[in-house]
């Protein structure tokens, strides 16, 4: 699979012409009709490492894949005690960090685009999507709660990100609990800390359990019952036939099917991979000063009646493993593999974009599009600009808020689309800061029967490349923290600078 002009401008063309965004207007459509999706997982305590000089394909199961069809649809990168030392911080209102951005350079290649990421410390959680699915995400949001040290420092605790595709409702939740053998109960209550802090600002949605997906994941720190001896549980391990009875008393299936106390409303795959914890760094030894427990897991749920009572939603944990070969820090990474239904045939309102031939450089460009009546436009609409081969959602070139003649005002949560409330607002352009002068008719608008034609001007400073290909695609934004949605993508277009005039010299 290829990455490259060709392939993104056939990518985006098969969106406009019904695989991806639809050009009906009027109420959504909800075919019955299910089809199956494929998501990968990972969790990974790094210990602090950065992932210089290592290979992430194997994590991420792409290192023998040659044929599209075998590809997820969706990945989820779930991380832990990533490295948040003060330059780190400051850098990350800048850039992504170097795990998601070596992530994404690598997934590019596979035409994967970035949606999402939140960080809490060093937790983390980044979600990636095939480009053919990226019209049909709605209300993107980023959440966390902190519990260590009684929420103060957040160095425990819980990041998400939630988003609707294809009419289903998906939740990925990564968590770091309490540590130590003996902080049972701490895990426990971090656990309900999470499920009754952690809000969301999308109706019908508020809840983590109230989606008809769930993924949580992350070093959630359940050791072994018992009093064997580090040694003793090693040796044990060493016998494969061993395995099943440690699992039997693994704290977190006790406290999930015995006494649910928590995570019962969850599911779980038995693993039957050996213990991720605690290992020497850069050796597949077990270090004895820990004893060996299964800490790090991925479960899940499903509302199968969310949507239609006699169709219902289906989730299979395929595969479960452990990557022994990744030696970095004192945890090995687990992924899991899963397939779930969604409804392939689904349309949410969105905007329909008139054809751009060409873009012309240092020019100003009126954009038109229409609109649905049946989708309200917000205070934060902003159509982007960007590259035809973009790898993330943030790596716009420009942009402009379609709904007012003059620019929002200089909040942080206005000053970028993107802004998080994690990390600060940053300057309101890619380029620059300015707001257009408030007496210049800027948005034009045309109601016709059941939807709205309007022409946005784009100003002249968009710094575009002569030659390259762009597309333009409409956010649905409410204001709230980031609450995102696409809502629409442009044609391919080119840009083009305007030939300069030669100067004809004067002659006596």
């Amino acid at each position: 699979m290829s990455s490259s002009n060709k392939d993104s401008a056939a990518s985006v063309a098969a969106h406009m012409n019904g695989e991806g965004s639809s050009t009906t207007t009027g109420t959504n459509i909800l075919s019955t009709q299910l089809a199956t999706y494929r998501v990968f997982v990972v969790t990974w305590n790094v210990g602090s490492r950065f992932p210089d000089n290592i290979s992430l394909r194997n994590l991420l199961g792409i290192s023998n894949l040659v044929e599209d069809h075998h590809l997820p649809d969706i990945y989820a990168i779930g991380l832990q005690e990533v490295n948040v030392q003060p330059q780190q911080q400051v850098l990350g209102l800048f850039k992504e960090d170097p795990w998601t951005d070596k992530v994404k350079h690598l997934l590019k290649d596979f035409n994967y685009v970035l949606i999402k990421t939140e960080q809490m410390q060093g937790l983390l959680v980044s979600l990636f999507v095939r480009r053919q699915h990226v019209p049909h995400l709605r209300d993107i949001e980023p959440e966390f709660t902190r519990t260590g040290f009684g929420g103060i420092w957040g160095n425990k605790g819980a990041v998400s990100v939630r988003f609707n595709l294809y009419g289903c409702a998906l939740c990925f939740v990564v968590c770091h609990l309490a540590a130590h053998d003996h902080h049972l109960d701490e895990r426990i209550e971090d656990f309900k800390q999470i499920m009754d802090n952690h809000h969301y600002h999308v109706p019908r949605y508020r809840e983590i359990y109230d989606h008809d997906y769930v993924f949580l994941f992350g070093d959630l720190n359940f050791r072994l019952m018992g009093d064997d001896s580090a040694q003793e549980i090693r040796d044990k391990v060493i016998k494969d036939e061993a395995l099943e009875e440690l699992m039997s008393r693994d704290q977190l299936s006790y406290v999930r099917q015995q006494t649910q106390e928590a995570f019962q409303l969850l599911q779980e795959r038995k693993p039957a991979f050996p213990p991720t914890f605690k290992f020497h760094e850069g050796t597949s030894d077990y270090n004895l000063k820990r004893r060996p427990a299964w800490t790090d897991r991925i479960l899940y749920s499903v509302q199968p009646n969310n949507k239609q009572p006699n169709n219902n939603l289906e989730i299979e944990q395929c595969a479960y493993k452990s990557i022994p070969g990744y030696c970095i820090s004192d945890h090995k990474p687990v992924t899991s593999e899963f397939t779930i239904k969604l409804y392939p045939n689904y349309r949410a309102p969105c905007v329909e974009f008139k054809d751009i031939t060409a873009w012309k450089i240092d020019e100003e460009n009126t954009v038109e599009y229409k609109k649905p009546l049946d989708l309200q436009e917000r205070d934060f609409d902003w159509i982007g600009i960007y590259p035809v081969n973009y790898a993330s959602l943030k790596e716009y070139v420009s942009y402009e808020y379609v709904n007012k003649t003059e620019s929002p005002p200089s909040t942080p949560e206005a000053n970028d689309p993107f802004w998080d409330s994690n990390t600060g607002g940053r300057r309101h352009r890619r380029h620059g800061h300015r707001h257009h002068n408030p007496n210049r008719e800027r948005v034009r608008r045309q109601q016709q029967a059941n939807e709205e034609l309007v022409r946005l001007e784009f100003d002249d400073d968009a710094d575009l490349k002569d030659g390259e290909e762009y597309v333009l695609i409409y956010f649905h934004n409410t204001g709230l923290r980031g609450v995102s949605s696409v809502a629409g993508i442009s044609n391919v277009f080119k840009a083009e600078k305007r030939p300069s005039t030669p100067r004809l010299s004067n002659v006596d």
